[in-house]
């Protein structure tokens, strides 16, 4: 029974000394120069996967038109009715301002009335931007007014 059990204890021997020498061949196999890697590939590894560029557009003073002057300023507000603003389109809500003129909706506009800021916030209008906004916002509730010229 001895003979067997003298076998057993060998063989776990066998397979550590057979562990130890395979580790040691890693290790060494490791142990040379790297090669330095180049930069272009290196560079071209590590690139974003997308890139984001921001163009400010500048509209040179007085050459928007009264549309692009309320999409980008008035629409805030005049299309959902906010502070009391009267609706874009909305004709019984525009009638009565539309009957106090044109010049006086444009002074009111420049100047600001009630919740409603100088420009109405657009502090780079010119005040003939400012004729074409209203223009355009009074024109679609029914008003008959002419929009200056954009002179382009």
């Amino acid at each position: 029974m001895s003979r067997y059990r003298v076998q057993f204890v060998r063989r776990p021997g066998r397979l550590m000394l057979s562990a130890a020498a395979a580790f040691a061949v890693v290790q060494l196999a490791g142990c040379g120069e790297q090669a330095a890697p180049d930069p272009e590939t290196t560079a071209t590894l590590i690139q974003p996967v997308a890139r984001l560029e921001l163009k400010v557009a500048k509209v040179a003073p007085g050459s928007r038109s009264g549309e692009q002057i309320y999409q980008s300023v008035c629409m805030s507000c005049h299309a959902a009715g906010l502070l009391g603003a009267p609706k874009t389109g909305d004709a019984p809500a525009w009638a009565p301002r539309i009957a106090q003129g044109f010049d006086t909706l444009t002074t009111n506009a420049i100047n600001g009335i009630r919740a409603m800021p100088p420009r109405g916030g657009g502090t780079d209008l010119t005040d003939t931007e400012v004729r074409r906004a209203v223009a355009y916002l009074a024109n679609t509730a029914g008003a008959d007014f002419t929009e200056p010229p954009t002179g382009q």
